[in-house]
């Protein structure tokens, strides 16, 4: 066998370029970038060979370990799981920065390779810089706080370990039942030992997606399942996405005349003006698709992790004979409230459910309902997005209206994203889909601070498309800097800030129990002296080398976007936000359990805590 002599640092990094993938018929690179904020924990060896293949793998310089891994993420989404980002840090406080990112895509199925410095194996200089020290097992580190967050962990304690750890790990990551973040710890004597690896290790490799086909005996039962039902109804979640299953999600509908409602990472699975899209179901939804919910009695849940903003926590189905055949490539999903779980691919098993379904369709009356909610809904939403005089506080805008201009003015191949506050439930809510997919919202961890990263990693995918990036005024102080990252490497967003002066949804929240405002508004959180500080958004943007402006009005909106588009690096518009009027907020017909005391002090408080107990009478109970 012939072999090469190779440090650690080096085969990682040899074997990480073999890396291929097929997509439409063409090679790429499996990970087709890499972020880094380098220390001494891993600059002297990994961070070398980083250099030494940015042929193949680009690494982009990062702000902040969690943003940067952050980016990684939003690339890996916006190839849809085809592509995956790579994030490396030192040790210590470098790389618990990183947790909060194997949070987002453990939650949210995706793909991310962490790779980590470490303390030192032979323990010779310990304590090491950064290293915090159990005093019961001294090989505990920092590192380990990634195994809850992680599908696959490890430590590399000696070279020839790469050679089962490194497959094991790139299988996790590209198998669909499987994917999520993997955490590669690299100690730092370690990095640099050498070892006679077998060439063949390094030969380039070209992978493929899997499609796990379901059992036929399976699909047989639930054909006889959906072919009982009077009233059935399809949610489509972001595994229709990732199995690139839209256009079998529309045949199987239109074929088959069902219903379609769908999830927030669902949403653009199918295009808004097909008459059997009944629209976003759950807390974050519309009327349209919670009243087909709530009638339905056969559910067929396609690639969905059915979380409780879906499900309403799981009130939004009222009839109590409602069957759930959910169609999943993981049995963690599948199973779900004792489901009738067919384990396979979106697109394949829907394509051999159809063929065994034959002519079957469900009922006109069921499909002429979806369309008359959904026209409602549609209605609803374009006087949310064209709010009246005297609806909003005077010189100030609503959210849903900044996104009824977005929708409008955004080009094909344009991506929105956001991810949290109340800017997820507003654009769910609201927008229309006028293309299939260019739509990201993390919802899953809901990460305050993914906004502007994610926008960041998502133009590395898309470099000859906009991103717009919706963003509160509390995620943007959370995590901004890769503003800075985006002018830096030159891949140009276009971020909207809406600034409401403070966490005004939680504020809402803390409203709508029962509970004073306390700590969420900037109004209730002034100094000592009554002064309130603001931060000038406009100013602190082009600080970071962006072009900005704050709008005095949203009529200015239109003229600023089309600024925006032209502008040849990152562009940020603020925009004032009403945190306060009924008519800023969109709501619809869902109930969501939140915790509240058992024990209240006060009447609004109770009656609060009544009002929700009363939601609670058709929460399905696991069941």
């Amino acid at each position: 066998m012939n072999t090469v002599r190779l440090t650690v640092a080096e085969a990682l990094a040899k074997y990480l370029a073999a890396q291929m993938i097929e997509i439409n018929g063409k090679k790429e690179q499996l990970f087709g970038a890499a972020f880094a904020i380098f220390g001494h924990g891993n600059v002297t060896c990994f961070g070398q060979q980083l250099k030494n293949i940015e042929d193949k793998i680009p690494t982009w310089r990062g702000q902040n370990e969690q943003s940067m891994a952050t980016a990684a993420i939003a690339y890996a989404k916006a190839n849809q799981r085809r592509r995956i980002g790579i994030a490396t840090s030192s040790i210590g406080p470098g790389a618990t920065n990183m947790v909060t990112a194997a949070g987002i895509a453990h939650t949210n199925r995706l793909p991310l390779l962490l790779i980590a410095g470490d303390a030192y194996v032979s323990r010779l200089p310990d304590p090491v810089l950064q290293q915090p020290e159990n005093f019961e097992d001294p090989s505990v580190t920092s590192n380990d706080a990634f195994k809850p967050l992680t599908r696959y962990w490890d430590r590399v304690l000696s070279p020839s370990q790469l050679m089962h750890t490194l497959p094991q790990a790139l299988d996790t990551m590209l198998d669909p039942a499987t994917c999520g973040p993997v955490f590669l710890g690299l100690p730092q004597d370690i990095q640099g030992v050498a070892y006679d690896f077998p060439e063949v290790f390094f030969a380039e490799k070209t992978h493929r997606i899997r499609r796990p086909e379901p059992e036929m005996i399976v699909l047989e039962e639930a054909k006889e399942i959906l072919m009982q039902a009077k009233k059935p109804l399809i949610i489509s979640g972001g595994g229709v996405h990732y199995s690139l299953a839209t256009d079998e999600l529309a045949d199987f509908a239109d074929k088959h005349n069902i219903p379609v409602v769908e999830t927030i990472a669902g949403r653009a699975t199918m295009l808004q003006d097909n008459p059997l899209n009944a629209g976003p179901i759950g807390v974050t939804g519309s009327d349209s698709a919670n009243h087909m919910a709530n009638e339905a009695d056969v559910v067929l849940a396609i690639g969905t992790r059915l979380q409780d903003f879906t499900t309403g926590s799981w009130t939004v189905f009222k009839n109590p004979e409602m069957k759930l055949v959910s169609i999943n490539v993981a049995k963690f999903d599948a199973i779900k409230h004792m489901s009738y779980p067919v384990l396979g691919d979106a697109k394949s098993s829907m394509t051999k459910l159809s063929t065994l379904l034959g002519d079957w369709r469900s009922g006109d009356e069921w499909s002429v309902k979806a369309k008359t909610e959904a026209d409602e809904w549609k209605a609803l939403v374009h006087r949310r997005t064209h709010p009246q005089e005297g609806d909003l506080l005077p010189g100030m805008s609503s959210y849903a209206e900044v996104i009824g201009k977005l929708n409008t003015s955004m080009e094909k191949g344009d991506t929105v994203l956001t991810a949290a506050g109340g800017l997820p439930a507003e654009l769910s809510m609201n927008w229309q889909n006028y293309q299939i997919g260019k739509f990201d919202i993390d919802f899953g961890y809901s990460c305050m601070g993914y906004e502007i990263a994610g926008g960041w990693g998502a133009k590395i995918a898309n470099p000859d498309n906009d991103v717009v990036v919706l963003v509160g005024d509390g995620s943007y102080l959370i995590q901004n800097s890769d503003i800075y990252s985006s002018v830096l490497t030159g891949h140009k967003m276009i971020v909207v800030v809406c600034d409401n002066g403070g966490f005004a949804v939680i504020n809402k929240l803390q409203n709508n129990t029962g509970n004073e405002s306390f700590n969420n508004l900037l109004e209730d959180c002034r100094r000592p002296d009554g002064e309130l500080a603001r931060v000038d958004f406009a100013k602190h943007a082009e600080a970071q080398g962006a072009i900005s402006e704050k709008l005095t009005s949203v009529d200015e909106f239109d003229a600023a976007f089309a600024r925006a588009k032209e502008a040849d690096r990152t562009y940020v518009i603020v925009v004032d936000i009403d945190p306060v009027s009924p008519a800023a907020w969109s709501k619809c017909d869902c109930w969501w359990e939140v915790g509240l005391p058992e024990v209240t002090r006060n009447e609004e408080t109770a009656k609060k805590v009544a009002d929700w107990e009363e939601g609670r009478a058709t929460q399905r109970r696991g069941v």
